[in-house]
């Protein structure tokens, strides 16, 4: 991947001098797993951090033979940098929801990267606050209508991760289960939901490519923003 490029995927790297760039690429493994396929098991966190090149995974809290979607990610995002900075064990995973590549740099090395570079260090700053932030507004939504909390969620991974096209902006058709939990709405309330949106051509679905296309994401935006 040519530097330009991986700077304007990932947003980490917006600010970080080309030098950084290129040594990062320069000892970065790349990673190719299919759908449904562990990226990352319970005991390998803080071994490295790891970027999203394409495709989508989700992160899960693991209790006991249970397991909980905490956060959905895709194209741009990474995963890994809190477990190398504080050391602790981790009681969750990371799974592919669909074909996915990755980029991953050894702890030592991005920490050792970290300190050379202070815009890149700033910059991780800035984007581990903006998740703070985003948790912030799901515990404030607690206590609203599951649509309103599902609309929600659609719109940020629309924000964060989407593609646009000619019919509206594409994500993927996230497993329902996955999308109630990370919603915090029932399995039945998600696909009333979904269903409902279906029938307003607010979404449109392809099954095959395992996407789903909001075609009217500013009634999905208002919808969210109904606090």
């Amino acid at each position: 991947m040519e530097i330009k490029a991986f700077s304007e995927l990932f947003p980490l790297f917006n600010t970080a001098s080309p030098e950084t760039l290129e040594w990062l690429l320069s000892v970065a493994v790349d990673h190719n797993y299919p759908r449904d396929r562990a990226v990352l098991m319970e005991d390998a966190w803080g071994n490295a951090v790891y970027f999203i090149v394409s495709g989508w995974v989700k992160v899960r809290r693991l209790a006991g033979e249970s397991a909980v979607t905490l956060a959905i990610m895709g194209r741009g995002d990474f995963f890994g940098e809190m477990a190398i900075l504080d050391e602790s064990p981790r009681s969750t995973d990371v799974i592919a929801l669909s074909n996915v590549e990755l980029l991953s740099v050894s702890a030592q090395r991005f920490i050792q990267t970290l300190f050379k570079d202070p815009q890149l260090h700033h910059r991780m700053l800035q984007l581990m606050v903006q998740r703070l932030r985003l948790s912030n507004v799901r515990f404030q939504m607690r206590h609203q209508p599951p649509a309103v909390k599902l609309a929600k969620t659609m719109v940020m991974l629309a924000e964060h991760y989407g593609q646009a096209t000619g019919q509206g902006v594409e994500i993927l058709d996230i497993p329902h289960t996955d999308l109630a939990q990370v919603s915090d709405i029932s399995l039945e309330e998600t696909r009333k939901i979904v269903e409902k949106l279906e029938s307003k051509d607010w979404v449109t679905i392809e099954a095959e490519r395992q996407a789903l296309c909001i075609t009217h994401l500013k009634q999905l935006t208002h919808l969210a923003g109904r606090v």
